[in-house]
């Protein structure tokens, strides 16, 4: 039994013509009609297993067809040929119709999907060549090699100018990947669009974020990044896909924190922002040690448990990402003093009897 998954082999074109001339197969099909084996020697072949019946297969038609119309205008010698599994010809000429008699490998898949028309020839060596440049890109201190690509050397403000990807150089970038479409992205945007209009002042302009969407449509994207105060990679760029891989990013919200240098500071810094606010900035380890040092610092300088009169209950210090102070009504960050039987807090500074300088 198949599984409901398109599978492709990639195999050597002289043996797979010969096994097909030995099983009695003098042509195959293309949608100008009958093409002879001859047609596919000296190429590279991908055996595309696929039915009509089966979504992923007809997702993934699509991506190959681009991928095999890049190749063939680019002169690469490159065939695919789609072998049915589906139920009755009907779904076969259906499924035919839709790919062009094109298609490919489950290997190869992941591959395309990854890298598109660079993935040729299809190799494991060209695999771990494309790997190498990731690992590159990541590493390696260019700015440009990670939002800039051919024929794009700029990103987009949130009132479509276009900013060169040189002007951000020497600045703290985070590489925000996030969607409208999820809750959790459209709370944490409002942290960092508060940590990044503070820093705006007190950073000196030395930080500035880039949305990398995955937002399902254009009109998803222009309605995300339109309540945004910065840049962002163009929706219909490549690069947004290619960042997603590069980093690894398997769930969003997320932020990735490149230095002044150009080089990966921390793929984790939504953790830090929702801990730390603008006081993380400029996002360096030795940076986060010197909070967490203060913070201690400040904690121990704290009774453990008060008794205040403004509440009923025995009051615990607790560390908190933030809150209100139920007395003064500000927002409160790290420490609290909190009731564990009813939602209450307050400010160590408005605990009656404490004085602190905080």
């Amino acid at each position: 039994m198949a599984r409901d998954n398109d599978q492709s082999k990639f195999i050597d074109s002289s043996d797979f013509l010969t096994v097909l001339a030995s099983e009695g197969v003098e042509f195959l099909l293309s949608r100008q009609g009958k093409v002879p084996l001859s047609s596919c020697g000296g190429k590279t072949i991908c055996l595309f297993f696929s039915a009509n019946w089966c979504r992923p297969c007809k997702t993934f038609t699509p991506q190959l067809v681009q991928l095999y119309d890049t190749l063939r205008t680019r002169g690469t010698e490159l065939e695919v040929i789609f072998i049915s599994f589906d139920h009755d010809e009907n779904g076969f000429e259906e499924h035919f119709k839709s790919s062009d008699g094109t298609l490919i490998e489950e290997d190869l898949i992941g591959l395309i999907e990854d890298y598109g028309a660079d993935a040729y020839p299809f190799t494991r060596k060209r695999r771990e060549e494309l790997k190498a440049i990731d690992d590159s890109k990541r590493q390696g201190g260019k700015l440009e090699q990670l939002l800039a690509i051919e024929g794009r050397d700029y990103v987009l403000s949130r009132d479509h100018r276009k900013i060169t990807v040189s002007e951000l150089a020497g600045k703290t970038i985070g590489l925000y990947f996030g969607a409208h479409w999820c809750p959790p992205c459209r709370s944490f945007t409002s942290q960092l669009i508060e940590v990044y209009n503070e820093l705006k002042t007190t950073a000196n302009h030395c930080f500035e974020v880039v949305l990398v969407s995955t937002d399902r449509d254009h009109k998803e994207f222009d309605l995300n990044h339109s309540i945004m105060p910065w840049l962002a990679i163009p929706y219909e760029d490549r690069a947004r896909q290619d960042l997603c891989r590069i980093f690894n990013i398997k769930g969003i919200p997320a932020l990735v924190l490149i230095g002044p240098d150009g080089k990966t500071i921390s793929t984790n810094g939504k953790e830090m922002i929702s801990l730390y606010g603008a006081k993380a900035f400029p996002f360096t380890e030795s940076r986060i040690a010197e909070i967490e040092t203060a913070l201690k610092k400040e904690g121990d300088a704290l009774p453990r448990e008060v008794k205040d009169v403004k509440h009923e209950h025995e009051l615990k210090l607790d560390m908190a990402k933030a809150y209100v102070c139920d007395c003064c009504k500000m927002r409160g960050r790290f420490w609290a003093f909190s009731c564990d039987v009813c939602n209450y807090d307050l400010h160590p500074k408005c605990v009656e009897g404490i004085n602190l300088n905080l």
